[in-house]
């Protein structure tokens, strides 16, 4: 009876994760390039076979004949492209099929971003929305009159001195074997794990990366009636852990009131 109780709340904890991730996608839905996120279970029966299997000594009797419960395996990003919206500005930049911008963060290490809306830094240097500057650095003169970004990433700028198109530099995409093991930092920004593997430089449009689109923003990925569904879902699944609680404790209220 015990046993009913801790698998039930098992599984209430991992749906009220499954809720939190929900409403957060759900509360991102008109923020520019946001990647949905999704929560996978797993039965624990399979985790604890599978640990005692590991022993040989543990192999036979001690393997447990019921379940006792689900957990969450991990929670993992959905990089399916958002809808791109024209924005006109040459300053809003998106990738149009695989592949992330690299910034340096103050702490000297580095993160990814699917683009968004650049600006110029302090430094003169070409940056994210949020202060990162790129990486290869890219200076952009304070008498900047008009700036092109290329389909494979050129950067070209025109300046009262130099009206005709100047080339500052390159950008440079990378891509992940599985980007959906990225770990996201906030404002866009992914930090490589050992889940997504090393990131793999190139040149836009090139070695299966996609291209620069300037004047474009990649909208969220979430689609609104998929995650409402997801919600319904997940809410009676946490009410039928609750019924199971409720069943429990009427039984054991049953066992305590037994007179001999």
């Amino acid at each position: 009876m015990f046993d009913a109780l801790q698998i039930a709340a098992t599984g209430m904890h991992a749906q009220q994760q499954n809720v939190d991730a929900i409403a957060n996608n759900l509360a991102n839905v008109n923020t520019n390039g946001f990647k949905k996120a999704r929560v996978s279970f797993t039965d624990l029966v399979s985790r604890q076979q599978a640990d005692a299997a590991a022993n040989a000594a543990e192999a036979d009797a001690s393997l447990p004949t019921r379940g006792t419960g689900v957990s969450v395996a991990h929670v993992a990003r959905s990089f399916d492209a958002g809808e791109a919206r024209k924005t006109d500005s040459a300053y809003d930049v998106t990738i149009a099929g695989d592949g992330f911008l690299e910034v340096l963060m103050p702490d000297g290490s580095r993160a990814y971003t699917r683009g968004g809306t650049l600006r110029v830094s302090q430094d003169g240097q070409l940056a994210a929305a949020s202060g990162q500057p790129l990486k290869p650095g890219i200076n952009i003169p304070d008498d900047v009159q008009d700036l092109t970004i290329t389909t494979d990433g050129r950067v070209q700028i025109k300046t009262a001195r130099h009206p005709t198109a100047v080339e500052v530099g390159q950008l440079e995409l990378v891509r992940f074997i599985a980007p959906s093991g990225l770990e996201p930092l906030g404002e866009g920004l992914f930090r490589a794990t050992e889940a997504a593997g090393e990131p793999i430089a190139g040149r836009a449009g090139q070695d299966g990366l996609g291209s620069v689109r300037q004047g474009y923003l990649e909208g969220s990925n979430v689609k609104m009636v998929e995650e409402m569904v997801n919600l319904m879902v997940a809410q009676r699944a946490y009410e039928a852990s609750v019924k199971v609680v409720q069943a429990s404790d009427e039984m054991l209220g049953m066992v305590n009131n037994l007179r001999k």
